[in-house]
């Protein structure tokens, strides 16, 4: 969890402290007193003003705010160590639209997300705006925003996205240091992957987790800002729509299997030619199982 949405979760919880301290109807400070009081900035303070507001804490019209009701154990935020990865925006939206399978062209509406998410909807915007980047969802002439959806030409789009990525990043691990932490973590997944392939015939299903780690040791190699933006959305899509398509399960996650190690041999060996052949091997599989899922999710 970013450290900024740490901080506004323990200035949050703190001005719920101080609000229980207040009698019904009360004044609420300005937002300069309540950044004494919680040690934060007016920014973070109206962050946190915004989500009691949608939480129906308080009224809030222009420099006047008044307590509606005391707070409660509900409205507090967890902290990270509670939260864990699921409060990741990010991740929790892209879950929401893959695993309800909400149509392209859907309407999004922004005050209904911002209370399914708990987020204040400022927050929630600035995301979708964000978001935009992919090719996910745009903004509405009149107005708001909407889901395009993930369609055939868009699992295209990112499969070759991806190939880009992960070759770049198969060059970068071969000239990697002895020394480097990858080179570790890549023994560590050959281990687990020879175990997975020992137990395929009954735990076959947990390739989808060892999979996402594999990619994810990969792309590590690469210290690029946007690489990784772009890396964390490309494993959840494929992650989801893997999972959707039950068909030959056990007999593609066996064969994956061996095309990582296959990829795992050629770098150990330091054979960059052998280790992009390989890999667009693998890609090449993967792109064709994601247009598949796509294609047996439209038949069910």
């Amino acid at each position: 969890m970013a450290r900024s949405d740490t901080r506004f979760r323990e200035a949050y919880n703190r001005l719920l402290d101080y609000c229980a301290t207040l009698g019904p109807d009360a004044a609420v400070p300005a937002e300069s007193k309540l950044g004494e009081i919680a040690n934060v900035s007016r920014t973070v303070v109206r962050r946190c003003l915004s989500r009691m507001e949608d939480k129906a804490l308080i009224r809030w019209d222009g420099r006047e705010k008044r307590l509606l009701r005391a707070p409660n154990d509900r409205d507090r935020m967890a902290q990270p160590d509670q939260a864990g990865a699921s409060d990741d925006l990010e991740q929790r939206f892209l879950e929401w639209i893959l695993k309800f399978d909400v149509p392209a062209n859907t309407t999004l509406s922004v005050a209904e997300l911002s209370r399914n998410f708990g987020v204040p909807q400022h927050e929630l915007k600035e995301f979708l705006a964000g978001l935009s980047r992919f090719g996910l969802v745009t903004r509405r002439k009149q107005g708001g925003w909407m889901l395009l959806g993930f369609t055939r030409s868009f699992a295209v789009e990112l499969s070759d996205f991806r190939t880009v990525l992960e070759l770049n990043a198969i060059s970068h691990a071969v000239e990697a240091p002895v020394d480097h932490p990858f080179w570790g973590r890549l023994e560590e997944s050959r281990a687990a992957h020879l175990a997975l392939l020992e137990r395929i015939d009954t735990d076959f299903h947990e390739f989808s987790k060892l999979d996402e780690a594999f990619h994810m040791a990969i792309n590590s190699v690469v210290k690029n800002r946007f690489v990784a933006e772009f890396q964390k959305v490309i494993s959840l899509i494929f992650h989801y729509h893997y999972l959707w398509d039950k068909t030959h399960e056990k007999i593609r996650n066996g064969a994956a299997i061996e095309e990582h190690l296959a990829i795992i041999d050629a770098l150990e060996a330091r054979d960059e030619a052998a280790a992009l052949a390989a890999t667009r091997r693998h890609l090449k599989t993967s792109k064709t199982t994601l247009l598949s899922s796509l294609r047996y999710h439209d038949l069910v």
